[in-house]
Formats: C-alpha cells, sequence, structure tokens
C-alpha cells in the first residue's frame, strides 16, 4: 500500500516502431536511394571535368611561360656579362659568370642554403643576401657560409654574340 508521502514511481512510455511505407510487393529500400547515387555520380563527374580544365590551363600557362623563359635564354649577350663578374637573371632563375675573358660560367641562382635567389656578382663571388652566403664565380664552390653545397652548374653554349643557358 503506498502512503502520500512515498515517492511516485516513474511511468515508462514505450512508443510504437515506425514501419518505413512501401508500396505492396515492394522490397523495403536498404542505403541509399538510386536517386541519391545518380546525383552523386553526376556532382563526381562535374568535379573531375572541373579539375581537368583547371589542370588543362595550368598546363598552358606553364607552356607558354616555357617558351618565354626559352626565349629569354636566347636572349642574353655576351656583352652583358663583364669580365671578372657576372649578372643574375632572376626570371630564369640563374646567374651567368665571365671568371677570365672568353670563358662564361652559369649557376642556379637559388642559394643552396633556403632557396632565396641570389642578389648579385661583386668580387669574384656571387652573393646572396638572405643571409650573407658567397660563392666562387668559376666553380660555384661555396666561399663563405652559411651555405654548404655549391651552387649547381647549368650547361652554357654560346654562339655568336649570345649565350644560351640549359
Amino acid at each position: 500500500m503506498t502512503t502520500p508521502h512515498d515517492t511516485p514511481t516513474p511511468t515508462q512510455v514505450v512508443e510504437p516502431a515506425v514501419e518505413p511505407v512501401t508500396a505492396p510487393g515492394a522490397r523495403p529500400a536498404s542505403g541509399p536511394s538510386r536517386r541519391t547515387v545518380l546525383a552523386s555520380v553526376g556532382l563526381a563527374g562535374v568535379g573531375a571535368t572541373a579539375l581537368a580544365a583547371c589542370g588543362a590551363a595550368e598546363d598552358a600557362a606553364n607552356d607558354a611561360a616555357g617558351s618565354a623563359t626559352d626565349a629569354a635564354k636566347e636572349a642574353i649577350s655576351k656583352a652583358t656579362i663583364p669580365v671578372g663578374g657576372g649578372k643574375v637573371f632572376s626570371d630564369q632563375k640563374v646567374v651567368v659568370t665571365q671568371p677570365t675573358s672568353g670563358d662564361f660560367k652559369a649557376f642556379s641562382a637559388v642559394c643552396t642554403h633556403q632557396a632565396c635567389l641570389v642578389s648579385g656578382v661583386a668580387d669574384g663571388t656571387i652573393n646572396c643576401a638572405c643571409h650573407g652566403s658567397k660563392y666562387d664565380i668559376a666553380t660555384g664552390a661555396v666561399k663563405q657560409g652559411p651555405a654548404t653545397t655549391a651552387l649547381p652548374e647549368k650547361t652554357v653554349s654560346v654562339s655568336g654574340d649570345g649565350i644560351s643557358v640549359t
């Protein structure tokens, strides 16, 4: 027997299970609907097409830049490279030097310390303004750190009054 001072016990409410509505004779669906699958496939195709278009545009831009760089490489005049010095071609990321009269050298203009572009050539060295590294104009070897690795050498071709670097 309960008294008015007893704590009431909660009543548990159970909701009836709801079954999905299907047409008579049809199987209940399990997984995504056909409409969902088709829409997903369509969106995936649109995304792939957009990515392919971006890649094609980027390839075309790179090809155009490569052609411009190739043309600029052919345009280097021997007269612009001083004996005992050199010149940095930032757009091509190359430095061309002339350690002795008629002896042309070329190196990557990317400093081997932290990938800054070298800033200039003076007093027999290729100089990086970022951290003070200096490289020999004849060999690309490190003359002053913090760089510890020489500048990679490029191939120089001299033809008439012009220089090309590859």
